[in-house]
């Protein structure tokens, strides 16, 4: 009897020995990389890559009313002095691109209203940096710093990336320069997150914190493949969904920047829609990836093209359209005289034409050419009748009762007279505002009274 309970215990203690030794072959490093003997490591990567991130505070100045400016007999015989300080805004990461030239590629809501930017490099510089440029669309912005000895990074390939491929993040979150953190792709093109207007994230689990915005996301040879610029945070911090532009997107935006201050995205000239499984039915276009013409705009690049409604976009550029967000993608690139072949499928047949992008001209616009948040409204100037020559507002000439500005209250028929708290009189005040400042509040006239939509 004894010997058998002897046999029982031991039998039990083994198996917990073989347990822990099984726990601690899993969670233990490699004993060396075949071929050199040493641990993975990569040291020798971030050696290179990290001198090219660089840390960017942010501040304004705030002034406020001393008190005693509201007694009547300091006023009127003593000088009180008005008090001036300067408010710290945000801080971030930003790369840099371009050593020689001195540009630094961030997010734009890093630096959005500061008047002062200060960049941090990692051998403890600290420079002033202008703005040369900023996209709020793609949450981009370009600086450009005076200085000898940069180190800048070399840009990937974010097309060829696959989900699964390893990647680092690279910034200063919380304030703690050059922290690294890694992990994978997790997922290629997201988008409808409402944090942009225009949309195509690499996701990845790779640790994005505050901070972190603006800073490099690259791949294990220490290429740049995205800017990391937003997480998911429903519980406040990381939980390992992350998101970056991917560098497809910056470059080109990138160079629109440095060379006009600003992005001259082209206009297209049609209104689209998903193709849901009911419409692809009613076409007969059963298995069918694409998106739907619902409306050309006349005398635009598309009714040139020889684009009609009920045409099937499948392709734009290089780009395959699944759906509204590869349209998006595309589009957040292609600027003012660029030309594009588009393929699509009228009446069962493949064709095929190409578009000479042009600038906005015109006094109607779909409202997704100026914010995706306005997908499914058509603007047009709207004449003041005691001037028939001057336009005074942008009218809403149609609102689809299932759209986003729909549901926050816009109807057809509302003038819009203001925009983020400016006055606007026509289309092109309304895009220049929305140039720079992202926020979406229109004041509009309705039936005798004014009021106020925001559009989130």
């Amino acid at each position: 009897m004894i010997s058998e309970r002897h046999k029982r215990v031991k039998s039990f203690w083994l198996a917990v020995v073989l347990v822990v030794a099984s726990s601690s072959v899993q969670a233990a490093l490699p004993l060396a990389v075949p071929g050199d003997g040493q641990l993975p490591s990569l040291a020798n990567m971030l050696e290179k890559v990290n001198p090219a991130v660089v840390n960017i505070a942010t501040s304004a100045r705030a002034t406020y009313r001393n008190p005693l400016f509201d007694d009547p007999f300091f006023r009127r015989f003593f000088r009180v002095p008005r008090n001036e300080s300067r408010r710290p805004i945000s801080s971030g990461s930003g790369v840099v691109v371009d050593a020689e030239r001195g540009y630094i590629v961030t997010n734009n809501h890093v630096v959005e209203g500061a008047d002062r930017i200060e960049v941090g490099l990692s051998d403890g510089r600290t420079l002033q940096a202008e703005l040369v440029g900023k996209d709020p669309h793609v949450d981009l912005a370009v600086l450009r710093v005076e200085s000898e000895h940069l180190q800048d990074i070399d840009f990937g390939d974010s097309s060829t990336l696959r989900v699964g491929d390893f990647v680092v993040a690279i910034g200063n979150p919380f304030n703690l320069q050059q922290t690294v953190t890694s992990g994978i792709v997790s997922a290629l093109g997201r988008s409808g997150l409402g944090i942009e207007g225009y949309e195509d994230f690499i996701q990845t689990d790779a640790s994005i914190n505050p901070g972190n915005s603006g800073g490099a996301l690259v791949d294990l040879a220490g290429r740049l493949i995205g800017i990391n610029t937003a997480i998911l945070a429903p519980t406040g911090g990381n939980v390992g969904i992350g998101f970056a532009i991917p560098a497809g997107m910056v470059q080109p935006i990138m160079a629109q920047l440095i060379a006009h201050g600003e992005v001259r995205r082209g206009f297209i000239g049609v209104n689209v829609q998903e193709l849901v499984p009911e419409l692809a039915e009613a076409f007969g276009l059963a298995g069918e990836d694409g998106i739907i013409v619902t409306r050309v705009e006349v005398g635009s690049p598309a009714d040139a093209a020889g684009l009609k409604d009920g045409d099937i976009l499948t392709r734009l550029g290089s780009r395959a359209l699944e759906g509204l967000s590869d349209y998006d993608s595309q589009t957040a690139v292609l600027f003012i005289g660029d030309s594009v072949e588009v393929e699509y499928l009228r009446d069962g047949q493949r064709q095929a034409t190409e578009l000479e992008l042009s600038e906005e001209t015109q006094q109607q616009i779909f409202g997704r050419q100026l914010d995706a948040r306005l997908d499914g409204v058509q603007f047009e100037n709207f004449w003041s009748p005691d001037d028939p020559g001057m336009s005074s507002g942008v009218l809403a000439t149609d609102v689809d009762p299932q759209s986003k500005a729909y549901a926050y209250g816009l109807r057809p028929g509302d003038v819009v007279v203001g925009l983020n708290r400016k006055n606007i009189r026509d289309l092109t005040e309304f895009r220049d505002i929305l140039k720079s400042d992202n926020r979406l509040l229109l004041r509009i006239y309705r039936n005798g009274r004014f009021g106020e939509i925001p559009i989130r």
